[in-house]
């Protein structure tokens, strides 16, 4: 069997959430045994950087550049003239002229939550391409119970066709905290940590407002490591309005490559999660990995994540609540240790291997299955 996947968010330099889910699974499906001697046929929209990619005998890249719409036009193209036995799009969308049998993995539907954190473009975009990809594919891939619920919800999907399939932590994380540490330039303990792109569904604002909140009690520094995303004026604007002494213990050293990111977390006193709305929270299994006390909002996909206690979970459009549990976080090291420990157990729940496992067999079945 052929399976095609778009591999075209894969080929990010600075990988983040739905591209780093991408590549993370690219990369599980590449041993041979992984794919039950299945070919894989990768689809980018460019030449992918030098080494992507070990070569394997069962691995097929073909590079389709083209300007503009490529998705609809020149990866449409590609699948008609040289159709695979089922295609996959773990990060983007399928093409609106292919009806062969495809999957595609839908990640969140938080623009229903919190429109104002798009462009009303935007908003038109993402109800039409997850509604689009829940009902041409075969099969549907959800990171979450949460996001199936959401899926059944808001665009009526027969539940029956979705698979919940979680993702996990990228295991270079772990092995990174064995190396030399070393940390962006002006940061050093004691300091609490958010790490994720900003925009306005992080929850920055809310977040900046708590730790204004609680500055005066304690001695940490708040790092924002991440670039900025969309719509980012309101969170340059709320940290041009903290007070002087409180701005000058806010530092953004900017995305943070995969090499600093173990130890940058692993130094932290607290990692910080309160999103809006998250399909999976990458950043909360993250900070179990790296043996750090994690809050995380008390909605979307991360109750679920965080299993039996393994975050601190808070309201987060409750910004004294969220005040509250960092001061909580900064000064009580009983309680950091004990979600610590329960981090550890929490992401053993979690593997990249697993989640090829199940993938794998959700392609195999989408081949066969007649479409509705």
């Amino acid at each position: 069997m052929i399976i095609g996947i778009d591999a075209s968010r894969a080929t990010a330099v600075q990988r983040t959430g739905t591209e780093a889910y991408a590549w993370q699974l690219i990369q599980a499906l590449l041993p041979p045994t992984a794919v039950g001697g299945h070919e894989l046929r990768l689809y980018v929209n460019q030449p992918p950087p030098e080494n992507w990619l070990p070569p394997a005998p069962h691995v097929t890249i073909r590079a389709i550049p083209f300007p503009r719409l490529w998705t609809h036009l020149r990866l449409a193209a590609e699948l008609h003239q040289h159709p695979p036995d089922v295609f996959f799009t773990p990060a983007h969308v399928i093409p609106a002229t292919y009806f062969g049998a495809s999957v595609a993995t839908v990640h969140d539907l938080g623009y229903h939550y919190f429109p104002s954190a798009h462009t009303r473009q935007q908003v038109a975009y993402l109800r039409w391409s997850t509604r689009h990809n829940a009902r041409r594919s075969r099969l549907v891939l959800a990171d979450s119970q949460a996001t199936k619920d959401d899926l059944c919800r808001f665009d009526h999907i027969n539940p029956d066709k979705i698979r919940v399939v979680y993702p996990a932590v990228d295991p270079q994380l772990a092995r990174d905290l064995a190396e030399p540490p070393s940390l962006p330039a002006g940061i050093s303990p004691p300091y609490l940590l958010f790490l994720s792109t900003l925009q306005p569904r992080k929850n920055v604002v809310r977040l900046l407002e708590a730790f204004t909140a609680v500055a005066e009690q304690i001695p940490h520094q708040l790092v924002l490591a991440g670039k900025l995303g969309w719509q980012s004026e309101p969170i340059r604007a709320a940290l041009d309005e903290l007070p002087t002494a409180v701005r000058a213990r806010v530092l953004l050293p900017g995305f943070v490559p995969d090499m600093q990111k173990a130890h940058l977390i692993a130094g932290a006193d607290a990692l910080l999660y309160p999103s809006l709305h998250e399909g999976f929270g990458f950043p909360l299994l993250e900070g179990n990995v790296c043996g750090t006390a994690v809050l995380a909002s008390n909605s979307s996909s991360l109750p679920e994540l965080a299993g039996e206690g393994a975050a601190l979970l808070v309201d987060p459009l409750d910004t004294a609540a969220i005040a509250t549990a960092v001061r909580r976080l900064a000064t009580d090291e009983t309680l950091r240790q004990s979600l610590v420990q329960r981090g550890y157990e929490n992401v053993r729940r979690f593997s990249w291997a697993n989640t090829a496992v199940q993938t794998l067999a959700i392609l195999e079945e989408a081949a066969t299955r007649q479409a509705k």
